[in-house]
């Protein structure tokens, strides 16, 4: 079954460039991931410090192998979360 998740971040005031760019590097990298089915970011129009992104993977091994991943982990973990005001994940089930 497929596992999907709905993200929303928040930057720092002053953040939101550079949080912009860490999404931009994430993108290609995340979905050449094998088990990767979609990994789309969205900035809000309104609030350019939100950033939405929408992430599809084949199974939860999938989503993960993601978040073991080197990319994962140096620029999620160690760059962007320090740049976060807040982060909330949502798991969601197609019906």
């Amino acid at each position: 079954m497929t596992v999907t998740l709905a993200v929303t971040w928040i930057a720092n005031e002053g953040e939101a460039e550079a949080v912009a760019g860490l999404l931009g590097q994430m993108i290609p990298l995340s979905r050449a991931e094998p088990g990767c089915l979609q990994y789309d970011v969205h900035r809000d129009n309104d609030d350019p410090n939100r950033f939405f992104i929408f992430e599809r993977y084949v199974d939860e091994s999938a989503l993960e192998e993601h978040g073991s991943s080197a990319h994962f982990q140096e620029l999620v973990f160690g760059q962007a979360i320090p740049r976060l005001a807040s982060r909330e994940r949502r798991y969601l089930t197609a019906l």
